[in-house]
């Protein structure tokens, strides 16, 4: 069963959401609360690590069930499904990241986002909760951090002992996936 959390995103009833939804409007990098102090985002597990996505981006969250396989496409691209009349490419985040694939178990979760005007799934360990979050909990993206993931990485969030990796998934998953994606309009 699922259940509607704010911004109209459907997610799966085990994922925690906050008590009481409310108006979310969307930012250039995130979705604010009216007061523009807070914004919410989607927290999920790869491995030890827990990431977090925007969650005006987030459509829904669904488990993991028959995709279908694609020749010639990228590796992290695990193939396609069928949601509702729509084909949707889906993405291993894992081997996107260059970690070891685990097999799924009954945590393991499909993330669909829209993302920049196309509908992509992708696969994570679990989903957490949805969090909100003030501005003054995120630390800027460490200036010694090179590679591919300075581009992506919008930030870190500090959460009691824990840090929240925050993802611009747009800029993730860009590029060729997106040729086979569904777009929305």
């Amino acid at each position: 069963m699922t259940a509607i959390a704010s911004a109209g995103t459907t997610v799966d009833e085990s994922v925690a959401a906050p008590s009481a939804p409310s108006q979310v409007t969307p930012a250039s990098a995130s979705s604010s609360h009216k007061d523009g102090r807070t914004f919410q985002v989607v927290s999920f597990r790869l491995g030890d690590e827990e990431y977090g996505v925007n969650i005006m981006s987030v459509q829904e969250i669904i488990l993991v069930g028959n995709i279908t396989q694609v020749p010639e496409v990228p590796e992290h691209v695990l193939g396609v499904i069928n949601l509702r009349g729509n084909v949707i490419p889906i993405l291993s985040l894992r081997r996107r990241f260059g970690m070891a694939e685990q097999p799924g178990n009954d945590e393991t979760r499909i993330v669909v986002m829209n993302l920049q005007g196309r509908t992509v799934g992708a696969v994570v360990d679990a989903v957490s909760e949805v969090l909100r979050l003030s501005h003054e909990e995120i630390s800027p993206t460490p200036s010694s951090l090179v590679g591919a993931g300075k581009d992506y990485v919008q930030g870190l969030a500090r959460r009691k002992d824990r840090l929240l990796i925050l993802l611009d998934m747009a800029r993730l998953l860009g590029g060729t996936e997106f040729g086979n994606a569904t777009k929305t309009e």
